[in-house]
């Protein structure tokens, strides 16, 4: 009987959780619109609510601070508006600020014109480059330029972990706004700690456990919103269209099970840090990125000259191992990785990038045969 298939892919989405699954089914066969007065649906409405009291422990905030979306890039296109409300004064944002490592919805720069958006650059790790921030930010204030900065909180190809706190402490001082993208960071690193002290956070749901098509926008400061995206009488008016409850019940299970997963990453990283000295001992020209900066624990991004990322992937899979060449948002196009050419790496790695990403239940035997696995394909590949 073959192995069973190895799952290192879990940036892309994570294995829905048993217990999540379950509560989405329960909450499916309970039926009910959460918007009507009936019983079925004041239990949807009960769901949803105790949902919402999870996911604001996660993100470290009260309930009322957390608003349900569809995914995450609802939440960042939300959140990137330049129309936003602080207390009862609606301001308008002249210019947005993103990370040139970012998500796609954040490059996009979700509702500010093409031409008020403007990319932050990196160093050779992926790192923010503070003192370039600083400098724009001075400017700005000094021409009474108001403006956002999104940063995410780790990347979801290399793992770098962003300065946030700096970041935003920077940005607050110079009158602006900080939007976090904390996708990957949930689950990693905690979400709830006063030092990230960003305007709005963006998670979502299938990274941790959960099920596709729900997420989440965190109001992080109680009197900062944006402008509405959608509008509607649901999510407190923040969000309109009735709320998937399936999803949202999903979602507090992967919730909770990400505060506990937090606690016990170190062997998590242990395990990834094995991996990365295998892999090197088995390609010593390979290159980790942002191997000098603080990565989250699960992941890996390895390139060998040579080797082709989207050939390898494709070979990895018919090993029976699910990698990728990137972003799954990106990584089905054929070209290099935006995030590798904004580090300025050579131009033998911008084609080869290969994320790893391990879970919280990843075993060594699992990571034994991967390396396995490794050890054939590049062999194989390197030689043609």
């Amino acid at each position: 009987m073959p192995d069973p298939r190895l799952f290192f892919d879990h940036n892309a989405g994570a294995p829905v959780l048993d217990g999540a699954l379950e509560a989405a089914v329960a909450a499916a066969r309970a039926g009910g619109n959460p918007s009507s007065v009936h019983g079925e649906g004041r239990a949807a409405r009960r769901t949803i609510e105790m949902a919402r009291e999870d996911v604001a422990l996660l993100a470290g905030v009260a309930p009322e601070r957390v608003v349900f979306t569809s995914g995450a890039t609802e939440a960042n296109l939300t959140a990137l508006s330049p129309r936003v409300t602080i207390g009862r004064e609606e301001i308008l944002l002249e210019r947005l600020l993103v990370g040139s490592t970012e998500h796609p919805s954040v490059l996009s720069g979700g509702r500010f014109p093409p031409d008020r958006v403007e990319r932050l650059a990196v160093d050779g790790d992926g790192v923010i480059r503070l003192e370039a921030l600083a400098e724009r930010l001075a400017r700005a204030a000094a021409v009474g330029e108001r403006v956002m900065v999104a940063v995410q909180l780790a990347n979801s190809e290399t793992g770098v972990i962003q300065p946030i706190a700096e970041i935003a402490r920077l940005t607050r001082t110079a009158g602006g706004l900080t939007h976090c993208d904390a996708v990957q960071g949930a689950g990693r690193l905690r979400l709830d700690d006063p030092a990230l002290d960003v305007d709005t956070m963006a998670l979502s749901a299938h990274k941790i456990g959960g099920l596709p098509g729900t997420g989440a926008l965190i109001l992080r400061r109680p009197e900062v919103a944006p402008a509405v995206l959608v509008p509607g009488s649901q999510e407190a008016g923040r969000r309109g269209g009735t709320q998937a409850t399936p999803g949202i019940a999903a979602f507090a299970v992967a919730a909770a099970q990400a505060l506990r997963d937090v606690r016990e990453i170190s062997h998590v990283r242990a395990l990834r840090d094995w991996i990365e000295a295998e892999v090197r001992s088995i390609s010593p020209s390979a290159h980790v990125f942002g191997l000098g900066a603080g990565r989250i624990a699960n992941t890996s991004m390895v390139a060998v000259p040579g080797v082709a990322a989207e050939t390898a992937v494709i070979a990895f899979d018919l090993e029976g191992v699910a990698i990728s060449a990137g972003s799954a948002c990106s990584s089905g196009k054929v070209g290099q990785s935006h995030v590798a050419e904004a580090m300025g790496v050579g131009p033998e790695f911008l084609r080869s990038g290969l994320r790893i990403s391990i879970g919280p239940h990843t075993t060594r035997a699992e990571a034994e045969r991967f390396v396995a696995v490794f050890a054939r394909v590049i062999g194989r590949l390197a030689r043609k």
